[in-house]
């Protein structure tokens, strides 16, 4: 057992932050994709309404995923930290409230960093379907579709 604890708290924080920093990747690559596509697009060369959404939703999926998980990977990075943190304190480990105080700071920073890729996300994910349902209703208004 104690060398699961060794392992984690030597490896915790590059594993967090390697999994939000590749998730941070991912998200701006998906952005940077769907914003340049849909700056581009053009939607009289599609035939079909649900062929036009296909097309204009691919890997918002993705982004909206990873908005919604980012947070809970950065609060797993806090509850194992502070799992070690109270860890090392039942094995009769230093039990100063100030290395107490600075294991529990720095097990919060995963969660801090979860949020760090999840609000860009989630604005991201925003702003690229709010051009979705605009190209939609271009789509629409060329081919006669009528508001119900």
């Amino acid at each position: 057992m104690e060398s699961l604890m060794d392992l984690l708290k030597s490896n915790l924080d590059y594993g967090i932050i390697g999994i939000l920093g590749f998730m941070s990747f991912l998200m701006v690559w998906f952005a940077v994709e769907r914003y340049l596509y849909l700056r581009r697009v053009d939607v009289r060369g599609f035939d079909h309404l649900d062929e036009l959404n296909v097309a204009l939703t691919r890997n918002l999926t993705e982004l909206s995923s990873i908005g919604s998980s980012a947070p809970y990977v950065g609060l797993l990075g806090t509850v194992l930290g502070i799992l070690l943190t109270f860890y090392e304190i039942g094995q009769g480990g230093n039990i100063d409230v100030k290395t107490i105080m600075v294991g529990l700071a720095l097990a919060l920073k995963a969660t801090a960093l979860g949020l760090v890729v999840a609000i860009p996300a989630i604005l991201f994910y925003n702003g690229l379907l709010r051009r979705v349902e605009v190209l939609v209703a271009e789509w629409k208004k060329i081919h006669g579709y009528e508001a119900v």
